[in-house]
């Protein structure tokens, strides 16, 4: 049987995309995957990848290799390069399947003739643009990762059009889509109460991702309409982003309209959410992965058999319009949201979760299983 390595700097609990790589591959290959935490597929060889928390020295010496472009020794000290290679250089493998530009580099130097097979979940040279410390630091470092690695892989992967489009424009890289979409799950629609239209929203509770836009579109929405938000603080969140969750905590005190709840692991959600009604996101385009993002809460509403409602972010919003799945607001304000969300009726509503329904199969993950599997065919038949 093949083998095949699975190589992703983050916890499976909460990485429904790697998750699904696992799922769509094990059947045939013999996977292992090296990954931060346990890996939630108990038949599946797991290799854990500690955090480890840099010295002070190190520290030190990683940022003076990052602003005066010692690229190479900066991914060696911030992406415990030595460590890690060597965990993982007992065994050779017929592909290694590398998830995000950050682990690029360790891959090729675990390869020694295995095809190379990567996945970018986001734009790498454009990651956190709108944050200077990340563009002083980390934008060149990115761009040089692409440079040298991008060009040497032997098939790429990548989420929705907008990054391919990038990715090809600026490097020798062809990615095939393959979509955050989660896999078909049966479930009817549930039918909408006239006088109780519940939204819901999952996902990181970030910052940059201004969530409390959708908190204030509730004050402009009559009584009918509350929100419950399912937030995720990452464990690698710094002391910003862990704030952030008391912050719009406080912003709801005393509001009986919205409420936040703790997260659930990604197997749990389709279930959990499938009893609301509206599933909305609105992100302002702050950088320009948000600006193409297509993300797995839009295919998660859609297998819970929900209407949609999102901002004008380009590939969302085609999902939705080319589907009829909900309505889609004109700006990225909090009163332009309310303002596509408001003149929902319970009628409405059921109609586009209908919709949802009879979409589900076609916006499912097992088109997405068949495509991952075709490619890693053709790349141990070459």
């Amino acid at each position: 049987m093949k083998s095949i390595l699975i190589i992703a700097f983050s916890n499976l609990n909460h990485d429904a995309r790697v998750s699904r790589h696992i799922n769509f591959l094990k059947d045939t290959y013999d996977v292992t995957i090296a990954s931060f935490g346990d890996t939630p597929q108990s038949d599946v060889r797991t290799i854990a990848l500690k955090r480890i928390k840099p010295t002070v020295l190190e520290k030190i010496l990683g940022g003076f290799a990052l602003l005066f472009r010692f690229h190479s020794l900066a991914y060696r000290i911030i992406y415990n390069q030595k460590v890690f290679s060597k965990l993982l250089a007992n065994k050779q493998y017929d592909i290694i399947l590398a998830n995000d530009i950050e682990t690029l580099p360790l891959a090729f130097e675990l390869s020694k003739g295995s095809k190379v097979l990567f996945d970018a979940h986001e734009y790498a040279p454009r990651h956190f643009e709108d944050k200077l410390v990340w563009r002083i630091f980390f934008s060149r470092f990115n761009q040089f990762l692409c440079k040298k690695y991008l060009p040497l892989v032997d098939a790429m992967l990548t989420v929705g059009h907008g990054l391919a489009n990038e990715y090809s424009k600026y490097f020798p890289v062809h990615p095939i889509i393959l979509t955050n979409a989660n896999y078909y799950t049966d479930l009817t629609p549930t039918s909408t109460d006239p006088k109780k239209i519940k939204l819901v929203h999952h996902g990181a509770a970030n910052p940059s991702r201004q969530l409390e836009l959708m908190i204030e579109a509730m004050q402009y929405l009559d009584d009918r309409f509350t929100l419950d938000m399912i937030l995720l603080t990452p464990s690698i969140a710094n002391k910003k982003t862990k704030a952030y969750l008391n912050i719009l905590k406080d912003k709801i005190a005393g509001n009986p309209k919205v409420k936040i709840l703790p997260p659930v692991e990604s197997s749990e959600v389709i279930n959990l959410i499938h009893k609301y009604d509206v599933g909305i996101f609105l992100l302002p385009p702050i950088n320009f992965n948000y600006k193409n993002t297509l993300p797995n809460k839009l295919f998660d509403f859609v297998q819970a058999r929900l209407a949609i409602a999102v901002g004008p972010t380009p590939e969302m919003a085609d999902l939705v319009i080319k589907n009829d799945l909900g309505v889609v607001s004109t700006e990225f304000t909090a009163k332009s949201f309310a303002k596509a969300l408001a003149p929902l009726t319970h009628e409405k509503i059921d109609y586009f979760k209908n919709k949802s329904n009879m979409v589900a199969k076609k916006l499912s993950a097992e088109s997405n299983k068949v495509i991952l599997n075709s490619i890693v065919s053709e790349l141990l038949a070459n």
